[in-house]
């Protein structure tokens, strides 16, 4: 199998050289699209030196996104704002050719890189034991320890009735009695507006939410995702004000909730859990989700809404081509090897 590995630091090259494979119609996932990766890059890293790494082999193709942390040290390209990380493949590789095209990858970077940091990468498709092989093979050593938590919802048949019945008592009770002793005007909006953006912006800077890392960044996803339908942001108002408001997206029948805020002003009327029951119900009743997403972090409140749960890994890489790499490895193995035990 012939493969080759090459380097990009500029966006312009990386959507030439990929010729639409990392477009929407060509990507599953929202965080494997350029459109996401270069707009997370110029909002969020542009003090960084970018390096993006490209192997193909046999009509197919990975990408992985890095950024330049400091001497020797690259990290993914992915901060908060990320659900998952992962290298991101094109044409529909098989296991063999993904094996390929990682390794080729790993060999390309143990000229430019000591330490590489991946996260957050959730283990799908044993996804973690696939990378580190490949990086294994071309002399690194690989550690992955988990690092945070994801919390999700699989649907199957279930309509939102069904799915309600059997969330937790307290939570029900709380959509029941608030709604009835501090009701809100609840409005779902799948395209965007500066209007509702800013009520967006201005519950967010009312709330316990700390100080926001790139508003303009959500900014330009929700102007993107409202373009292609898939931009749901819900507003709670009372007496014409908004005091909650939460920022999703739905596409290929999974909902990712990106951010969700109240006015801590207007807390005792729990009008936040007023809103997520209406943004869990067009979900699941009118865009017809079959998964629910709610991200990284895990926030007690999350297990109310959702049903199962699964690490977030951080992967470090250490090239043991280069001397300085042995300790910091050695430690690493031996943290890894501790945290498992106390298991």
């Amino acid at each position: 199998m012939w493969v080759k590995g090459e380097y990009h630091d500029d966006f312009a090259d990386v959507r030439k050289a990929s010729r639409d494979s990392l477009s929407r119609q060509n990507q599953r996932h929202i965080f494997d699209r350029i459109d996401w990766i270069e707009k997370l890059y110029n909002y969020c890293f542009s003090g960084y030196p970018p390096l993006y790494v490209r192997a193909r082999a046999e009509g197919a193709e990975a990408w992985l996104f890095l950024y330049h942390r400091r001497t020797g040290e690259y990290h993914s390209l992915a901060n908060w704002y990320n659900f998952s990380f992962r290298p991101v493949f094109a044409g529909n590789p098989d296991d063999r050719t993904r094996m390929a095209l990682l390794k080729a990858m790993a060999r390309r970077l143990r000229g430019r890189a000591a330490h590489i940091v991946l996260r957050p990468v959730t283990d799908e498709n044993d996804l973690i034991r696939l990378i580190t092989r490949a990086f294994r093979s071309a002399g690194w050593a690989a550690v992955a320890q988990p690092v945070d938590t994801n919390h999700y919802l699989d649907l199957g048949d279930r309509d939102f009735d069904n799915y309600w019945y059997v969330r937790p008592g307290a939570l029900r009770s709380t959509v029941d009695r608030k709604a009835a002793k501090f009701p809100v005007d609840i409005q779902i909006h799948s395209q965007f507006s500066p209007d509702i953006w800013g009520e967006y912006e201005e519950v967010y800077e009312n709330s316990w939410k700390p100080k926001e890392g790139s508003l303009a960044f959500l900014r330009a996803i929700a102007e993107q995702e409202g373009e292609a339908g898939n931009l749901r942001i819900g507003i709670a108002r009372s007496n014409g004000k908004a005091v909650a408001a939460q920022f999703w997206t739905v596409d290929n029948g999974i909902a990712l909730i990106h951010k969700l805020a109240h006015r801590e002003d207007s807390a005792a009327g729990s009008p936040g859990t007023l809103l997520s029951h209406a943004m869990f119900r067009q979900a699941i009743d009118i865009d017809k989700v079959h998964r629910i997403d709610f991200g990284t972090g895990d926030d007690n409140y999350k297990r109310d809404w959702m049903e199962e749960e699964r690490p977030l890994y951080q992967i470090d890489f250490y090239n043991l081509r280069r001397p300085a790499s042995w300790i910091p490895a050695l430690k690493s193995c031996i943290s890894a090897l501790v945290r498992s035990r106390k298991k």
